[in-house]
């Protein structure tokens, strides 16, 4: 799995780059067949922003999220992407084995 992190009008610190890391890799857990992942971090005025796109076998999840604070915009775009992945999967196994 690679992790490519990108941010608009920041730089990525060590601890950022650590942290994100350590949230996604909780991801590949719950699904394997994850092949890249781009996230883009930037500061809005009133808040932060986060996004991501996942590429997957079989296509690809996007999802953003906004928070007063970076690690709170981190936390709730893995929150909303492993519920997005975890409905793929089961889409996919649901497909393969019928009713």
């Amino acid at each position: 799995m690679q992790i490519n992190i990108s941010g608009h009008h920041l730089d990525i610190t060590e601890a950022l780059r650590d942290y994100v890391d350590d949230k996604f890799s909780k991801l590949e857990r719950h699904f394997d067949q994850i092949t890249s992942i781009q996230v883009i971090l930037s500061p809005e005025p009133n808040t932060h922003k986060a996004e991501s796109t996942i590429h997957i076998s079989g296509g690809e999840v996007f999802a953003t999220a906004e928070a007063g604070d970076m690690y709170a915009a981190i936390d709730a775009l893995t929150s909303k992407l492993d519920r997005q992945i975890l409905k793929h999967k089961e889409k996919t196994v649901s497909r393969k084995h019928g009713h």
